[in-house]
């Protein structure tokens, strides 16, 4: 696989990382920029903008993300996912300020461009 293969968008599904394993949905925006390294944009539950940028080896796709909290307070994180396929992300992520006894979870679902 290959990093030009990656761009799209994604459904996505995922738990944070805390103790009572809040689960959310939204989606997550893949491009690349002019040195070909991965440009990252999530919707969280329809109310939360979150960008990243990252890179691509070995079918594992690196991304360190941010966005705006709580007080205008910035938060930063980390997400690694293992690139089943082009079509399925399955991956892991820490916050920074997150419960470091836990990680929170992320499964990516490619939407498909095809129109009926």
């Amino acid at each position: 696989m290959n990093i030009e293969e990656l761009v799209g968008k994604f459904q996505i599904t995922g738990s944070n990382q805390d103790a009572e394993n809040h689960q959310y949905k939204g989606t997550l925006s893949l491009s690349l920029d002019h040195n070909k390294r991965i440009k990252a944009q999530w919707f969280i539950n329809n109310e939360q903008l979150q960008t990243g940028s990252g890179f691509f080896r070995d079918n594992i796709l690196v991304i360190n993300f941010k966005y705006l909290g709580e007080d205008n307070k910035t938060f930063k994180g980390v997400v690694v996912y293992r690139c089943i396929s082009k079509d399925l992300l399955d991956g892991f992520w820490s916050e920074k300020h997150g419960d470091p006894l836990y990680l929170g979870t992320e499964r990516c679902f490619r939407i498909s461009d095809v129109v009926n």
